[in-house]
């Protein structure tokens, strides 16, 4: 009889670990983000990106949550490489764009596994995923085009992000529990 291929060894579960570790990365980038932006006295784009942080945090533990509930095996390792320093404004919000559309691939083809090997279940929870990256790629989009028109002005780059983006960017369909968030 041939070896059986239990849930936990499935490749979208693999995947979904390995997925782990790029969005505490993303989250780890994001601070990095913050960080230049408040070195360089921008209070909003770094109040932004440290909020951003947190999202890519709470979106690892959803997934570890995903996985506890589905009782598999869950492993939280170590980060990928961050960049650490930026040269300009522009520069920062690209890798952040660079990095969103990454995580936009990664979470596409997460949910393309689910769906080929027929992980119901988990092609579902990718789907709240996959339209929070179209609003995170957007919102990066967005801000670019706002960082080209101000033409330098950081004054009109900070109102637009105290105006405009306050908080990150949400998925209409309710959010995946988050692992160690308060039981209801």
């Amino acid at each position: 009889m041939p070896n059986r291929v239990t849930q936990s060894d499935s490749a979208f579960h693999k995947l979904l670990r390995e997925q782990i570790r790029h969005e505490f990365t993303a989250s780890q980038q994001y601070v990095a983000i913050a960080v230049y932006f408040d070195t360089s006295r921008l209070p909003q784009l770094a109040q932004r990106f440290y909020l951003q942080a947190t999202e890519e945090r709470e979106h690892a533990l959803m997934m570890v949550q995903y996985l506890l509930d589905r009782d598999l095996e869950v492993s939280v390792g170590g980060l990928d490489e961050v960049t650490p320093s930026f040269e300009s404004i522009r520069g920062a919000v690209e890798h952040a764009r660079s990095q969103e559309q990454d995580v936009t691939d990664k979470i596409t083809e997460l949910t393309r596994t689910a769906r080929e090997t027929g992980d119901y279940l988990g092609e579902q929870f990718m789907g709240w995923f996959l339209e929070a990256q179209v609003q995170e790629v957007a919102s990066m989009n967005t801000l670019l085009a706002v960082i080209d028109r101000a033409a330098g002005n950081t004054f009109d780059i900070e109102e637009f992000v105290a105006r405009e983006l306050r908080t990150p960017t949400r998925a209409a369909a309710p959010a995946p529990r988050i692992a160690g968030a308060a039981r209801q």
